[in-house]
């Protein structure tokens, strides 16, 4: 079994939830998520299964969508709903305007710092755990960029977000910017993921219809191939050529059109059109290997 489920996450189950109660589903098939979603949150949760584990590095640096909601005037320890309050301020009122202004000013390339209740490490120690015991450390501001950014006011102390970023991008930290930003104090209070890459939560299936489908039925499975829809694709000349790439024998990339830039990445097709490899530059006119896969 290989290839991404698409997953409609609901709210108040966990990532690993989200595993754990599909594993029985899955055949015993390796498995891995394209970027953890807060057990609050909902949306898209992309599973990489079997072979598809090995090209989830050329995922994750896709950009992201989001919905949701920031709260203004309380302020949380998590940044979210799920924290304890340790701050409370005046809401000012708001024009749209004023609103607009806030948006605009939060998009384009910045810096972040990430917030404490994160799965960052801290000499092997996740910041989260270290924020539980009460112990904060100094973070690292990290780049990163506000691709779209709407609000919308839809109660007093209530804005409505549509969000497309990069990733690294801690939606929490920034729901507590725009409240300052707006003259108070603000937590995320809903979070919804509509998108990763070219993947939308649309084309996604509820995570309670997955667990309702008979055994028998198959899986909604996205092939590698189009996945990778934005690589360049090479299929090898013959089944012999592949055999020695199996083998890790490298000369059967040498007849394939020279890398265009010094970072390009592409795709080796079998003679049934599926992924067979993952390529990058070696140089001006060579490839190297960096993934084998099987049927994908």
């Amino acid at each position: 079994m290989t290839g991404l489920l698409l997953v409609d996450k609901p709210e108040d189950t966990s990532s690993a939830g989200v595993i754990r109660a599909l594993k029985p589903r899955l055949g015993g098939a390796k498995v891995g998520h394209l970027g953890t979603l807060d057990p609050f949150a909902s949306g898209l949760l992309p599973l990489c299964l079997g072979e598809a584990t090995k090209i989830a590095r050329y995922l994750l640096l896709e950009r992201k969508a989001y919905t949701g909601t920031i709260r203004l005037g309380t302020a949380t320890d998590t940044l979210d709903r799920t924290g304890q309050t340790v701050e409370t301020a005046a809401v000012l009122a708001l024009a749209p305007d004023a609103v607009e202004d806030v948006a605009r000013r939060f998009r384009g390339r910045q810096h972040q710092v990430p917030p404490m209740y994160s799965a960052l490490k801290r000499d092997g120690v996740p910041l989260y755990k270290l924020a539980r015991r009460g112990v904060e450390v100094a973070r690292e501001a990290r780049e990163i960029e506000i691709y779209a950014l709407e609000l919308s006011l839809r109660a007093p102390d209530a804005i409505d977000f549509a969000l497309a970023c990069s990733k690294g991008t801690y939606v929490r930290v920034l729901a507590a910017d725009v409240g300052r930003a707006l003259g108070t104090v603000a937590h995320l209070e809903r979070l919804r993921r509509t998108a990763v890459g070219s993947f939308d939560v649309r084309q996604a299936t509820p995570l309670a219809a997955l667990l309702a489908a008979p055994a028998d039925a198959r899986l909604p499975l996205v092939p590698v191939r189009d996945a990778l829809a934005g690589y360049a694709a090479f299929p090898l000349p013959s089944s012999d050529a592949l055999a020695r790439l199996r083998r890790g024998q490298q000369d059967p990339l040498g007849r394939l059109p020279a890398p265009d830039r010094a970072d390009a990445t592409a795709l080796v097709l079998d003679g049934s059109g599926n992924v067979a490899a993952v390529i990058e530059a070696a140089g001006p006119r060579a490839w190297r290997l960096v993934r084998l896969l099987g049927v994908s």
